[in-house]
């Protein structure tokens, strides 16, 4: 069974930096498989924020394209979010998986932004 373990976030003021992980266990594809960036606010529903297709090419979001940068080691089975110039709009919890959500949610990662 594939398990999904995002670490990274915290707290940071508007206009800086955090660098999410998402280790991915259990799967032997994993180099062939896109993966994807989510987050959900409080009251809102989960959303994509960017795209990694086994090969590396990317998508993003309107609303963090040209701050956020998705990215993936599949030697090590993890995939990374870069997020730069972070917004207060931008809090949320993080989650990866797959573009069609085939794997399990894992427990996700806290990304609060705020001075």
């Amino acid at each position: 069974q594939v398990q999904l373990v995002e670490s990274g976030g915290g707290l940071v003021q508007p206009g800086g930096s955090l660098r999410l992980s998402c280790a991915v266990s259990g799967s032997s594809i994993f180099s062939l498989r896109g993966m994807a960036w989510y987050r959900q606010a409080p009251g809102k529903q989960r959303e994509v924020v960017a795209t990694i297709t086994g090969g590396g090419s990317t998508n993003y979001a309107d609303s963090v394209r040209g701050r956020f940068t998705v990215s993936r080691d599949n030697a090590k089975k993890m995939v990374y979010l870069q997020m730069n110039s972070l917004k207060p709009e931008d809090t949320a919890a993080y989650y990866c998986n797959t573009p069609s959500i085939q794997y399990n949610w894992g427990q996700g990662t806290q990304v609060t932004v705020s001075s």
